[in-house]
């Protein structure tokens, strides 16, 4: 980790610097100048009417056209803004700026086309960051591949729990601009829980939290991002400039590799977390109990009690690994250990995140659609002794084996749908040739309720019939939440026959 005391400047709008100081730098900077905004959406909207506000002329592109974003391109166009629907691949004539949603990338045309004339591109969130003010709250900001969600709305609870006012922000639904620019309910925060997705991340090269978290690393969105190297650079930006520590993962040394790379603040630590007993300079567990050696005086030969595992819901190893995050993201603010305890128990995870469904004739039945990749999957099922495991959906371009391998003596039996369920039967097939499989070859929305009969015809007294699909749902669904919930409902059903 390279320590550095630095004003950053960023090349921007027609070859001079910016800096990043605020809200009024930005009028003065954007006032007249044309921006075109890539997407629509919860991010895009947003932007889109801060830069109207900056005095901005505002051009937003979308490739949809469909009933959604023609209502958003009417609530644009009574603003001001000229909107495009059907092309988000060509630069409007003129353009001094693109703003840019999440989902693009990098490759897109329109991207080429800035990237030839000159353009600048930013983020949602780099716009986001520059809106800041001098009273803005500082940011405490997580990614990862898995978990990043759960460990924003811990440490979120965690804050509250100390009597601060916070809100989980970001790729977790809320527009960071909206948030900076303190609209209800946003005004009046202490500090932000912020989620950032490797997207995000991209197109943010100005951002310096306070501190910052790398939960994992895992090959995803691969397609996006070109190789794994770009990948995790691009998640390791969140760890440039951090004022206060940089959290990693004992257990994924490519974690710590970022913070050794990082160019951070003079003073900046690297805090671990384990599930181990933690050295100095890390938080871990003892004997059932999450603790801290980062945050105290006598880190050599001490450690503060923290919280419980039981405290944690649910208590899953990767579950309390995110809870150890969360609090050394929350003690890096200077959070009471009374405070850490109190929130992670007040914390209930959101649907579909090893959401216990029911329990049939001595079978649990559990929903985690939100396991859209391998390395998610591996969490869920270590989770569990005995497992019916339903898979399958698009891969993204994933492979199964190294999955199915550290799995097999878990498995009780599969089932298997969706596009790409064909990869997962042929790592069964190589590494777990005695589990039973049903492949249900089926794309439709009414696999899953066969799925579940499949499952409890396989299952016995003891096991756990786990939803954990370790692919993306949107060959069968509009996301993860309606694969979940088709999950559940199947579920419901078989319940009210016996």
């Amino acid at each position: 980790m390279r320590d550095r005391r630095r004003r950053h400047l960023l090349r921007g709008l027609g070859g001079e610097q910016l800096s990043t100081r605020g809200f009024k730098d930005l009028t003065e900077q954007l006032d007249g100048k044309h921006v075109t905004v890539a997407g629509l959406g919860v991010s895009g909207i947003p932007a889109a009417k801060a830069l109207l506000r900056l005095g901005a002329r505002v051009t937003a592109v979308n490739g949809g056209d469909g009933d959604g974003p023609r209502r958003q391109a009417a609530e644009l166009e009574e603003l001001g803004a000229e909107v495009r629907l059907g092309d988000d691949r060509t630069l409007p004539e003129g353009t001094d700026l693109v703003v840019t949603t999440p989902g693009f990338k990098p490759d897109s045309p329109l991207f080429l086309a800035a990237a030839e004339a000159g353009v600048p591109v930013w983020g949602d969130v780099e716009l986001a960051w520059r809106l800041r003010g001098p009273e803005s709250p500082p940011w405490l900001a997580v990614t990862g591949t898995n978990g990043k969600t759960t460990t924003v709305q811990m440490l979120a609870s965690i804050l509250r729990a100390a009597g601060l006012r916070t809100a989980a922000v970001g790729n977790i639904g809320v527009s960071l601009v909206d948030v900076v620019l303190e609209r209800e309910p946003y005004d009046g925060l202490d500090v932000l829980a912020v989620e950032l997705s490797s997207y995000q991340l991209h197109w943010a090269p100005s951002l310096r939290p306070h501190s910052a978290a790398v939960l994992n690393l895992a090959p995803d969105h691969l397609d996006w991002h070109g190789s794994m190297k770009a990948y995790a650079a691009d998640k390791g930006r969140i760890y440039e400039g951090n004022e206060v520590a940089c959290v990693y993962n004992v257990a994924d040394p490519a974690t710590e590799e970022l913070v050794r790379e990082a160019d951070v603040v003079e003073g900046a630590r690297a805090i671990g977390f384990t599930l181990a007993a933690p050295a100095p300079s890390q938080l871990g567990v003892v004997d059932g109990i999450l603790v801290d050696r980062a945050f105290i005086d006598d880190r050599q030969k001490q450690a503060q009690e923290l919280a419980e595992v039981t405290d944690v819901t649910p208590p899953a190893p990767h579950n309390i690994a995110n809870a150890l995050a969360a609090a050394a993201l929350a003690r890096a603010y200077g959070v009471a250990p009374a405070a850490v305890r109190d929130g992670l128990r007040a914390f209930r995870p959101d649907a579909h995140r090893m959401t216990h469904v029911a329990d049939i004739g001595g079978v649990a039945y559990v929903d985690d659609s939100k396991a859209t990749n391998t390395h998610a999957t591996e969490a869920s099922l270590a989770a569990y002794d005995s497992v019916v495991w339903i898979a399958g959906g698009l891969a993204k371009g994933a492979t199964f084996d190294e999955l199915v391998e550290g799995a097999a003596p878990r498995l009780r039996a599969a089932v298997l749908l969706g596009a790409d369920r064909r990869l997962i039967a042929e790592a069964l097939a190589r590494h777990a040739p005695d589990v039973p499989v049903v492949d249900l070859e089926r794309t439709d929305t009414g696999a899953m309720a066969a799925a579940v009969r499949e499952a409890a015809a396989l299952s016995q007294p003891g096991d756990t019939v786990l939803l954990a699909p370790a692919c993306a749902s949107m060959d069968m669904y509009v996301n993860y939440n309606a694969r979940g919930d088709a999950f559940a409902e199947a579920v419901r059903a078989l319940a009210s026959e016996t």
